[in-house]
C-alpha cells in the first residue's frame, strides 16, 4: 500500500504523509459524532487515560481529549483498519504490531503547545523501534492553528529531547509543521522528536491518534479490558487482532 519512495521517506524521516483518506462525508460524521461524545461525557471526557497507568499526561490544559474511540461508534473503525495506515505501521514496527489507543486532542484558541518530546522512554538502538503513530486531520492543519512539530530524523538520535536541549518547548531550528488539508493522515515514527503547537486562531484544532506498538509492550487503554461485546462482533477476526483482544 506504500510507494518505495513513501517507504524511504518514512524511514529516512520519521514520518510520511499518506495523502486524504477520509471523505467529506466521512469527516462530517466523525466530527458530528465528537461533538456528541464531548456533550455526553462532559467532565469525565478521556477518563480512560486517567485510569491507564501507561499514560504518562493523562490531561492536557488546554486541549480536549477523549479516549476508547474503539468502543464510541463504529465510525471510529477506519482509523485503526485503513489498510494504507497499517502498511505504514509496519514499515517502522514490522509485522507484530497492535493497537495501542485510538484518542481525540483537540488544541484549543490560545493553547495546545507541548515540548518536544517522543513517546517512548528511552532512546532506541539500532532501530528497534516500540511505538509509532498516526495522526488523523479533522481540521485543516496549518501554520496558526497549532499543528504539530516534527524533527525529521530525531528518530536516529542517541538523546531525549529533555537530554539534548536547553528548552524543549522553543522552536527547534529543523522542526517542520504537519500541515493539510481536513482529511489527511501523516505516520510518524513515534521515537521521532514531536510536539503541538500553539493554536493562534479562534477555533479548535481537532484530530484523532492512532497510537500503536509492538505485540509484547503493553497497550496505553487495555483493549481487552474495554472491548464491548458489539465491537468485538462488528470488527472481525482482523480487527481483534490488530486490538490484541
Amino acid at each position: 500500500m506504500l510507494t518505495p519512495e513513501e517507504k524511504k521517506f518514512l524511514e529516512e524521516n520519521g514520518y510520511v504523509n499518506l495523502g486524504v483518506l477520509l471523505s467529506d462525508s466521512e469527516l462530517e460524521l466523525v466530527n458530528a459524532r465528537m461533538e456528541a461524545l464531548k456533550e455526553i461525557e462532559g467532565e469525565n471526557a478521556g477518563q480512560e487515560l486517567v485510569a491507564s497507568k501507561y499514560i504518562r499526561h493523562p490531561k492536557e490544559e488546554g486541549a480536549d481529549r477523549l479516549a476508547d474511540l474503539v468502543n464510541k461508534g463504529e465510525v471510529f473503525d477506519v482509523f485503526y483498519t485503513h489498510p494504507k495506515v497499517l502498511a505504514g505501521v509496519a514499515s517502522v514496527l514490522g509485522s507484530a504490531f497492535k493497537l495501542s489507543s485510538l484518542n481525540y486532542r483537540a488544541a484549543k484558541p490560545g493553547m495546545g503547545h507541548q515540548k518536544l518530546h517522543v513517546d517512548w522512554g528511552n532512546s532506541v538502538v539500532n532501530n528497534n523501534y516500540k511505538v509509532c503513530n498516526s495522526i488523523w486531520l479533522l481540521d485543516e492543519f496549518t501554520q496558526e492553528n497549532g499543528s504539530t512539530r516534527i524533527v525529521p530524523k530525531s528518530h536516529k538520535f542517541n538523546l531525549l529531547p529533555d537530554q539534548a536541549l536547553e528548552n524543549p518547548f522553543a522552536e527547534h531550528p529543523d522542526e517542520i509543521r504537519i500541515t493539510g488539508p481536513a482529511g489527511s493522515v501523516f505516520i510518524f515514527n513515534s521515537h521521532v522528536w514531536h510536539g503541538g503547537t500553539t493554536n493562534h486562531t479562534q477555533a479548535d484544532r481537532r484530530s484523532i491518534h492512532s497510537y500503536f506498538c509492538t505485540r509484547e509492550q503493553p497497550q496505553q487503554i487495555n483493549q481487552a479490558q474495554y472491548i464491548t461485546k458489539k465491537t468485538a462482533q462488528r470488527i472481525g477476526k482482523k480487527g481483534r487482532y490488530i486490538l490484541d483482544v
